[in-house]
């Protein structure tokens, strides 16, 4: 991982899009019937990679699906497609290939902090085993075929989450992605496409996978992230040094007071004030052991991911109990 992007980057995802030879895009499948053979056949590709789960949508609850997605290894199109989609699952959750979302595959490789050659490696020797044991739709001139054409050629994604609270605050990050999009780049929140940049949180990913190659696209992206990151840097010391730092500090404190606290918070309460938490971290008023733990909580403290760590549905108060009680916990064991 690039020390350098410590508490700026939360973590790295590379996504390949593939389609098989001989079937329609997932859209303009026959029926459920050939929808459950291209399951079939990507299942069976990685059968003998035994650390991978089969998860059918259709056969898991609406919940379990939110679950998934929330720890980013569906998406939302996978669980609205739900009655002809799948996934394949590893062991340590990081790894995921969607099948029959836009495309017949999406594969995933998800890694923490700023790695885009250890995403790429997992994800393309998982690539290389699938093609073994079938023909992915190819042209000589267009690369990979894709339903969307925005992913032609090499169907490669490559995405980097951070955490841009400084920027955010002062109110750079319009600019920011304007000069990101002339780049060729987008900026989306924490979910993606359509989604909100929740907790400071952004993705930064590449546009064009047609007429460059894998190593351009890592290396662009790469770049980007790491002038984002010095950007960001130099804001946080703006801030430090600004006539605002005394209030800014506070707030941090005070967020970190209700949070170590309080007899319960809701969702959208928490992620405000976690958020502060891990500003208040980053720019040294607030000692924490590991910052990219408050990314993991997150995470974990999500409705559905509480749900399912405590075996049964709760209602919204005994989520908030549970979210207040382990979050307390947890920055306390943090806290120097």
């Amino acid at each position: 991982m690039d020390k350098t992007a410590e508490g700026i980057v939360v973590s790295t995802r590379v996504r390949l899009a593939r389609n098989l030879e001989g079937y329609p895009f997932p859209s303009h499948l026959k029926d459920e019937k050939q929808a459950k053979e291209i399951i079939r056949l990507v299942s069976s590709g990685l059968s003998k990679l035994d650390e991978f789960r089969l998860e059918y949508m259709d056969q898991i609850s609406d919940e379990q699906a939110v679950c998934l997605m929330e720890n980013h290894l569906i998406s939302p199109k996978l669980i609205r497609n739900k009655r002809f989609s799948a996934a394949l699952i590893n062991r340590e959750e990081n790894v995921s290939v969607m099948i029959n979302e836009e495309d017949h595959l999406r594969e995933q490789s998800i890694v923490k902090g700023l790695d885009l050659k250890l995403a790429y490696e997992t994800m393309s020797e998982i690539d290389n085993h699938v093609a073994k044991s079938m023909k992915f739709a190819f042209d000589e001139q267009l690369g990979y075929l894709t339903a969307c054409p925005t992913n032609l050629g090499t169907g490669l994604r490559a995405s980097v989450m951070q955490f841009l609270p400084a920027l955010t605050m002062n109110g750079l990050m319009p600019k920011l992605i304007r000069s990101i999009n002339r780049l060729g780049l987008t900026v989306r929140g924490m979910y993606g496409e359509g989604s909100d940049a929740q907790g400071f949180l952004y993705q930064i990913s590449n546009e064009v996978t047609l007429g460059v190659t894998e190593e351009e696209i890592l290396l662009q992206v790469g770049e980007v992230v790491k002038k984002v990151c010095a950007l960001e840097e130099a804001e946080r010391n703006n801030i430090k040094n600004s006539d605002t730092s005394l209030d800014i500090q506070d707030e941090c404190m005070r967020a970190y007071g209700v949070l170590t606290n309080c007899a319960k918070v809701s969702t959208s309460e928490f992620v405000k004030l976690i958020s502060k938490v891990k500003l208040g971290a980053c720019l040294g008023y607030i000692k924490l052991t590991d910052i990219s733990e408050i990314d993991s909580l997150m995470v974990r403290l999500r409705p559905t991911n509480i749900n399912a760590a405590a075996n049964r549905p709760l209602t919204p108060l005994e989520r908030d109990v549970y979210r207040a009680r382990v979050a307390s916990t947890t920055l306390k064991k943090l806290t120097v």
